[in-house]
């Protein structure tokens, strides 16, 4: 992969990481990075569940992507609600 490739991927991730944190209106913990592991995380989980469609960039299917970010911020949230 080069580097810009990778530069791409990384965007991606923090774009499919806020959109998600604005669905979820619970605040993604961790800042920028927090919603680039949001981004990555949701769009492995959103492949798993939902497989790969609508537009890619980046190497993300953007719409499995966005859901598996909205499950995994609204799990977080979960469990952040849960500890306090």
């Amino acid at each position: 992969m080069s580097y810009i490739g990778l530069l791409i991927s990384i965007v991606m991730a923090i774009i499919i990481g806020f959109i998600a944190d604005f669905f979820v209106r619970n605040s993604m913990p961790g800042g920028i990075i927090g919603s680039m592991i949001a981004g990555f995380v949701g769009a492995w989980i959103g492949n798993l569940l939902l497989g790969s469609f609508g537009p890619i960039i980046g190497g993300f299917a953007v719409v499995p992507a966005i859901i598996g970010a909205i499950l995994f911020i609204f799990v977080i949230g979960l469990i952040t609600r849960g500890r306090r």
